[in-house]
């Protein structure tokens, strides 16, 4: 039976909450530049701050407003430490690209701290400890495996037998020296300065096309262009496939709950643990005497699981560990996991030369974002590339062997998909079945219908193919909208696209003769 509680908090992210969201034009008539950059999330935003910062001619092209896709949506922590990362890459890739990967992530912290300071960006930067937790003594073995690999690989991270937490840890990873801050404040800084710099910024510009060449042509879904030297396609999850790196992605959407609590209540540290299914705990200003605890846990593959449950579970957690007074704000995350823990930054394929990509973050893009501009900035301007540019090469060859059982298991659910869910019958039997505000796969005339009832009764229908590789959406009732299961594509109930790697939006549909 399912519960019939009201979801709590308001259906929004606190960082897009408490900003104003400055206009920026859309692309209305051809242009050339340097380079373009698709995509105006944090990985975007600071690669091209990076070159213009360096006297490049940059054009941000964003689909709908900068830094209000998933970066608008994440939990801001800036950190290096990155839950239980370095024992699997020690095992997999080695200590010299462990220790890379360590110096890059906290080069990255610093680099944000250093870019507040030089602009003097009011972002609520606070630098603090990052602890991954052992909630039990089962997983104690692979905290100190984790503390070790950390320690090793350059971090300033120790094994600690406790937290300053209001419940029980069994032990912990502390890695000093790291941040959090508000993401929406410091990239609308990072954009108005690039565009001091002659950086030229156009929203609602979608890109739907690519051409590579000397030089390269994006075209934008008015059919207007913009002619670059170089591209760099820094999307979240690629928008074009130029070297199956669909198949290295596995999307993964995770939920988040916020509460006001007293500021001598909050912790003044940032946690996460593997524990009882995820859970990471951080806070953020809020007012006076009170600061924002923010809590992320239950992941699941988009179109699939159940959101609203998923958001009522998390906030019970939340309640019974933390006196917080009534929640405020509930929203979603939506990350890509790289099928060999790395990040992909660098060429966008073998034959690249002017194209370059930014992608598979894990989680961690606020880090993995700042590590894309220095080194995609780089690799533009053809100057000295960072010691690490080889571990994050989304060319690497050496991790087809590391990556196969990930792949095969990435690949067989999308198969499951996109195969099982064309031979179901439909979801319900017929429209006059979906409640008001609810939305389900139909067939209606021998044709899959993806249907959403408005609350006053209003059915708006569209085809149920996601328009990225035709796999069946399923609808998310806790947001209000259409995922497909395959890529993470989303789409609102009129079939807009909502987040890529889909192009065009669902094909609106008739439902006569059904209801």
């Amino acid at each position: 039976m399912s519960d019939p509680r009201p979801l709590p908090g308001l259906d929004e992210s606190f960082w897009m909450d408490s900003t104003e969201t400055p206009d920026h034009a859309y692309l209305a008539s051809d242009t050339d530049a340097d380079t373009v950059v698709i995509g105006a999330g944090i990985a975007g935003l600071s690669t091209a701050w990076e070159l213009a910062r360096a006297g490049r001619d940059v054009v941000v092209l964003e689909a709908d407003r900068i830094a209000a896709g998933v970066t608008g949506y994440t939990t801001a922590k800036v950190s290096a430490l990155h839950s239980l990362v370095y024992d699997r890459l020690r095992r997999t890739r080695g200590a010299e690209a462990t220790r890379l990967f360590a110096a890059s992530q906290q080069d990255a912290v610093e680099r944000v701290a250093a870019i507040v300071g030089e602009l003097g960006i009011a972002c609520d930067l606070e630098r603090v400890s990052a602890y991954s937790y052992a909630a039990g003594p089962q997983s104690l073995p692979q905290i100190e495996a984790e503390a070790r690999a950390a320690a090793e690989a350059g971090l300033d991270a120790s094994y600690v037998p406790g937290t300053e937490l209001p419940f029980p840890a069994a032990g912990a990873v502390r890695a000093g020296g790291q941040a959090q801050f508000h993401p929406r404040k410091y990239l609308l800084a990072l954009a108005a300065d690039l565009i001091a710099r002659g950086g030229r910024i156009f929203e609602r510009s979608r890109v739907t096309g690519l051409t590579e060449g000397t030089p390269c042509r994006v075209t934008v879904e008015s059919g207007r262009t913009v002619t670059a030297r170089n591209v760099v396609v820094a999307t979240h999850y690629p928008v074009f496939d130029r070297a199956m790196l669909f198949a290295r992605l596995s999307p993964r959407r995770e939920l988040v709950v916020a509460a006001p609590v007293a500021a001598g209540e909050a912790p003044k540290d940032m946690y996460i643990t593997e524990d009882e299914g995820k859970r990471s705990v951080r806070s953020t200003p809020l007012d006076e005497g009170r600061r924002l605890l923010i809590v992320t846990g239950e992941s699941f593959t988009p179109g699939t699981g159940n959101p609203a449950e998923g958001f009522r579970r998390l906030d019970d957690w939340m309640r019974e560990r933390f006196p917080v007074g009534p929640t405020a704000y509930r929203w979603a995350a939506q990350d890509n996991d790289p099928s060999d823990t790395v990040p992909l930054i660098g060429p966008f394929h073998i034959g690249a030369r002017h194209t370059f990509v930014a992608t598979g973050f894990g989680g961690w893009g606020m880090t993995g974002g700042v590590v894309a501009g220095r080194l995609l900035s780089a690799l533009v301007t053809e100057a000295p590339a960072p010691p690490w540019a080889e571990l994050y090469d989304p060319r690497r060859l050496g991790s087809a062997v590391r990556e196969a059982p990930s792949l095969l298991g990435a690949q067989a659910e999308v198969a499951r998909h996109f195969v099982g869910d064309r031979l179901r019958v439909g979801h319900v039997d017929s429209v006059a079945e979906i409640p008001p505000g609810t939305g389900a796969v139909v067939r209606v005339k021998g044709r899959r219908r993806a249907v959403y009832r408005e609350p006053d009764g209003t059915v708006r229908a569209v085809s149920a193919r996601c328009t990225h590789l035709g796999c069946l959406v399923a609808f998310n009732e806790a947001e209000t909208a259409w995922e497909c299961p395959c890529h993470g594509s989303r789409f609102a109930v009129d079939g807009t696209v909502l987040q890529g790697p889909a192009l065009r939006p669902l094909e609106a549909m008739e439902t006569e003769g059904d209801d």
